[in-house]
Parts: structure tokens; sequence; C-alpha cells
């Protein structure tokens, strides 16, 4: 018997069989969240992504990008020059998850900083 879409339940990211599941993890992985916000300002390729994630290896960065392509949150587009060279670019869907996660990147640098600032003051 065929599944048809109305056969389909609406996702919930609370149900540990959710497939939105897998996607929240990959968004919220230790690279993913970095890797949408460094694709914010636009196109870039492997190595600029790798220079600017500072810690991240080649293998993780190209693994995660690998999964943030599955989950349609960007694309990847191979150029055949001499030498050859892949860029990375936000889907729509993964530019507005890109700019939520960039407000909660904002939200905790920002404390972080507070908090610092803080704690080196005289006095406390």
């Amino acid at each position: 018997m065929m599944t048809t879409p109305e056969d389909l339940q609406p996702c919930n990211v609370m149900a540990a069989s959710c497939p939105s599941r897998q996607v929240l993890q990959h968004l919220t992985s230790r690279w993913g969240i970095l890797i949408l916000v460094a694709l914010l300002p636009g196109t870039r390729r492997f190595s600029e992504l790798k220079r600017t994630i500072e810690g991240i290896s080649e293998r993780m960065l190209a693994q995660s990008l690998q999964f943030l392509e599955a989950d349609g949150m960007l694309t990847r587009r191979s150029m055949n020059t001499v030498p050859p060279h892949v860029e990375y670019t936000l889907t729509p869907l993964g530019a507005t998850a890109a700019a939520k996660m960039q407000e909660l990147v904002a939200l905790i640098e920002d404390e972080m900083t507070r908090k610092l600032r803080a704690r080196a003051a005289p006095g406390i």
C-alpha cells in the first residue's frame, strides 16, 4: 500500500521517530549553526568556510555541509575550473533558518560579553 500525502502525520520534533528531529540535530550541531551563520553574507567556497570557522576540520566541514545540503538548507555548486572548486549557498529555507540562528548567536555573544565584563569589574 502506497503512502499518500494525506496519510502523513504533521511533523512533531518532540516525537522520537519524527524526521524533523534529525534536521534539528544537524542545524543545532556544534558546526551546523556556525556554517549557516557563515553563509548568511552570501556564497562561499569550501576553503573560505574553513578559514572563517576556526577549529573545524576539513572532514567535519565536509560532513556537516553534506547533512545541511540533504536537509535542504544549502546548495552545492561544483565549478569546472582549474583548479576546481565548490561553492555553497543558502537556500531560501536555509537563509530563514540562518537568520534565526544569527539572532541566537547575537544573544549569546552579547550575554557572554556582559557576563565577562561584570566578572572583570573591580569589587565583584
